[in-house]
């Protein structure tokens, strides 16, 4: 089971990435739709999740509540650490049984975004892939796609590891400062080079 780490801050790009190596057939197990799904309607983290933090978090219909959730964690790091405690282990659960499923592919793609804050996938990621883009086009993808305020992107780019940071420990990077076509092009390019490598490891 060869796996790369799909890897970026937010705004970078990543699950564009991520769509793309999908198209041209990787297997993508995306921590962040793993997220998703156990924290909609009647999953019981959303029960642990109303414990810890209220039931004010917990939307009518019984999913968490993405928005005053994302307010809070963002204002306190004892709160975003307490949410990454009950979030975390059972994301990882899931992403190991994905991943195990998809295992007579050449490779697949590991998305997750906070790859580098934590040393939970290292010892199953072969190989990081960054995607990477100047924090000014971060900034307005993520206001222009999710009508955040400028103050919270800047808040939530400031909790994640930094570029330099990000950019000193990835093995490769796709730098996403162009169009979709480019992005496309860099993701063809290098699909083609871990296709090469997995056949010459086999």
């Amino acid at each position: 089971m060869y796996v790369i780490g799909l890897t970026g801050g937010i705004g970078a790009g990543k699950s564009e990435a991520a769509r793309i190596f999908a198209e041209l057939g990787v297997p993508v197990v995306d921590v962040d739709v793993i997220s998703r799904r156990l924290t909609a309607a009647g999953q019981p983290l959303v029960a642990r999740i109303g414990e810890a933090f209220g039931r004010e978090y917990v939307t009518a219909d019984g999913a968490m509540d993405r928005g005053k959730i994302r307010d809070r964690i963002f204002s306190s790091d004892a709160d975003r650490r307490l949410l990454e405690s009950i979030l975390h282990p059972a994301i990882h659960t899931e992403a190991i049984k994905e991943l195990e499923s998809y295992n007579q592919a050449p490779y697949q793609i590991l998305a997750i975004p906070l790859f580098f804050e934590s040393n939970r996938y290292e010892g199953i990621v072969n190989r990081t892939l960054l995607i990477d883009c100047v924090e000014e086009n971060q900034i307005s993808r993520v206001v222009n796609r999710n009508g955040f305020t400028e103050k919270m992107v800047r808040s939530i780019i400031a909790a994640q590891a930094s570029r330099s940071f990000r950019r000193a420990l990835a093995n490769d990077i796709i730098d996403n400062n162009g169009s979709i076509e480019e992005l496309e092009q860099k993701v063809q390019q290098i699909h083609e080079k871990f296709i090469q490598a997995c056949a010459v490891s086999e």
